[in-house]
């Protein structure tokens, strides 16, 4: 196996067919953009800075903002470089370099959400012992060890990328690059990497909503015991928000599956706009989900509200 130089850039895909739109198109894209950036921005703002936010439910949600600003920062300018430029071409290694962001931050999405129901878990099951077990060394290592677990998970079929001929088509069907999409153009034996991300990286995905099913069944065991009405109702409401995350992040994963898997009949601009959906929906509705449902986030939004009148 040697490295390949027969091809040094691919080609970027907007919306084929529909050239003559692409700026209109890029309008409701640019807005959520900018959503996502004011929203999760919002977020990580008021948790470094509101002292009353200094928990570890706030910490793993910084860690979930951050997560999908990453994954907004990373995808978006290639879109709109397309979009608005037609900036089609795009050098391997930052092809590979955007397609081992993109499929990381993914699996560290899932890992945080997994932190997160830990975290509620805790609160609820052992309440006393909360703040002795969730220390912030101990969230630190959570953290590293949600973000190590993405990134070597996925390490092994990028670096493949590097090494495959490329003798074909030189053309990706998105606007961003996906190992999905790349390894389609290989002239070469990809069996590990199309097995690889379905037997490692979907199992872990699995895992992780299996083990979030789960501990949300002790977790309502814990709450239906609850003598007090009141106490059960305030108990169960601190995990709304998180399982509404959990749904809109497991639902466009299925979703996004489901289409590729069952779809392949279905017109291309459908498997497009899902994959816009899969990683625009999520980071856009968390900061939304959060604001309404969360007082002490509520509360800090005013308070940064108020200051900016003044």
């Amino acid at each position: 196996m040697w490295l390949n130089t027969t091809i040094s850039s691919f080609l970027l895909t907007g919306f084929p067919g529909m050239e003559k739109a692409h700026h209109w198109i890029s309008i409701p894209l640019l807005l959520v953009y900018i959503s996502i950036l004011l929203g999760n921005g919002t977020l990580l703002f008021l948790i470094r800075n509101d002292h009353s936010l200094h928990e570890p439910m706030y910490y793993f949600l910084a860690m979930l903002a951050a997560t999908d600003l990453g994954v907004t920062l990373i995808t978006m300018p290639t879109v709109l470089g397309v979009l608005w430029l037609n900036h089609r071409e795009i050098g391997r290694g930052a092809c590979f370099s955007q397609a081992y962001f993109i499929h990381t931050l993914s699996i560290v999405e899932s890992g945080v959400l997994l932190a997160m129901a830990y975290d509620r878990f805790i609160a609820i099951r052992n309440p006393l012992r909360y703040t002795s077990i969730l220390t912030n060394t101990q969230v630190i290592k959570i953290g590293v060890g949600v973000l190590a677990r993405a990134g070597l998970s996925i390490m092994p079929i990028i670096i493949r990328l590097h090494w495959f001929p490329y003798c074909q088509s030189h053309v990706l069907s998105h606007a961003f690059c996906l190992h999905q999409d790349v390894i389609k153009l290989a002239c070469a034996d990809i069996t590990f990497n199309r097995l690889y991300p379905v037997v490692i990286v979907f199992a872990m995905v699995l895992l992780d909503f299996l083990t979030i099913v789960f501990s949300y069944i002790l977790i309502l065991k814990t709450v239906m015991g609850i003598a007090s009405r009141e106490e059960r109702a305030k108990a169960l409401n601190t995990c709304v928000s998180h399982i509404c995350c959990i749904l809109v992040f497991y639902i466009t994963v299925v979703g996004l599956t489901f289409i590729h898997r069952f779809g392949k009949h279905a017109p291309h601009v459908v498997h497009i706009t899902m994959s816009y959906v899969y990683f625009l929906f999520p980071p856009f509705m968390n900061p939304v989900i959060y604001s309404i449902k969360t007082k002490q986030i509520q509360s800090g939004i005013l308070r940064l509200l108020s200051l900016s009148r003044t």
